[in-house]
């Protein structure tokens, strides 16, 4: 197999599909890779790293396209990018179609095999590839909230820990998955009094049990979370439903509600976003807006600002993925693992996700019925 990396153009997206260790692991099977020039420098990677593992450095997103069998990215691809696609290539990424019907409409003419990190899925309902980047995200959150929160950002001017003699800031977590709990270890780690709030009653028992007391945890329906988001300083949208547009969680009325200066945070907003009042995706070069007198931030690629970090840890989870979708073409793999089938979104025309079809009012196709 030929795998292509082309070098990701979304805004200040740093991040890069394959380190050489994972360049290295598939020359090593027989299989050619190849990179385009500069892919990897965001993430502190040149390309010399890689040609001596054996991959071979081009100059062009275009030749990397045309001569890849499979392409291996980070995040979804550009429109800029529709075009490039090659009939029936696999494509292994973030796809993030339940919000984006241009992109699902070019995967679905070029008849792309279209497996969603996102969307690859254990027997036990975990998402191994969606998990890295979501702990990531959660994380950054917080930072990135403490940081609008100061005066000179707009903010209301607290601090998320106080100090003795003043009140710790009000951060409100909705959603209890991977990234509430990892922006709840890090908010409660900063001293700030945390409440996180979900559907899943045996979640937030766990939540419960795992922070020992040091957070409350509120069953999410309306009237709490009115309640609840109109006390915060700090408000982080942390909810996901596989493969489907996120819910809107917080209303338009709520947002009214809250303080001058509070900040949102919706790491959901790669799905479509789960405030109301997150109209916009915004970018690391504007990252921010004011609606209501309430910072809203709603940056799609959280993770691209620490590219180090999520690089490694990102391709550290996909590479044995990637090694079997190699190894055994992808329709071999998905057969030898369910896993990877529940990753197909497209193929060969069809949606075979079915939140996705669902979400875009189109029809859906089992995986199954077409991949024997």
């Amino acid at each position: 197999m030929i795998i292509g990396v082309p070098k990701e153009i979304k805004n200040n997206e740093n991040r890069v599909g394959i380190t050489p260790g994972g360049a290295h692991a598939l020359v090593k099977n027989g299989h050619k890779v190849l990179i385009e020039k500069s892919a990897g420098q965001g993430s502190g990677i040149n390309d010399d790293e890689y040609a001596s593992v054996g991959a071979k450095i081009y100059n062009s997103n275009i030749d990397i396209y045309n001569d890849s069998d499979i392409i291996v990215k980070v995040k979804e691809p550009l429109e800029s990018e529709y075009e490039l696609f090659k009939e029936s290539q696999t494509l292994f990424t973030y796809l993030h179609l339940a919000p984006n019907p241009a992109l699902t409409q070019a995967l679905l003419k070029k008849r792309i095999t279209g497996i969603a990190y996102e969307t690859v899925q254990l027997s036990n309902g975990s998402l191994p590839l969606l998990a890295p980047m979501s702990e990531v995200a959660g994380r950054m959150s917080v930072q990135v909230g403490a940081n609008l929160l100061l005066k000179y950002s707009g903010g209301l001017g607290v601090l998320l820990g106080g100090v003795p003699g003043v009140p710790q800031a009000e951060v409100v977590i909705i959603g209890g998955g991977t990234v509430g709990t990892n922006a709840a270890k890090m908010a409660v780690g900063l001293g700030a009094r945390v409440t996180i709030m979900d559907i899943n009653r045996n979640r937030l028992s766990y939540l419960d049990d795992m922070f020992g007391g040091r957070l409350t945890t509120l069953i999410y329906n309306e009237y709490n979370a009115a309640e609840m988001v109109k006390k915060a300083d700090l408000l982080i949208g942390a909810v996901l439903v596989v493969g489907e547009k996120a819910p809107k969680i917080v209303s338009e009325e709520m947002v009214k509600a809250m303080k001058k200066g509070s900040v949102i945070v919706d790491v959901a907003i790669d799905q479509g976003g789960s405030i109301e009042t997150i109209d916009r995706v915004t970018t690391h070069d504007n990252p921010s807006y004011e609606k209501y007198g309430v910072i809203h931030y709603s940056v799609a690629n959280m993770p691209g600002a620490v590219p180090r970090t999520s690089t490694y840890a990102l391709t550290g989870a996909t590479l044995p993925y990637l090694l079997a979708i190699a190894d055994k073409g992808a329709e071999g793999a998905m057969l030898s693992d369910k896993g990877i089938m529940l990753g197909l979104n497209t193929y060969k025309g069809f949606i075979t996700n079915k939140p996705v079809a669902d979400s875009l009012n189109l029809e859906y196709t089992a995986a199954e019925k077409l991949i024997q």
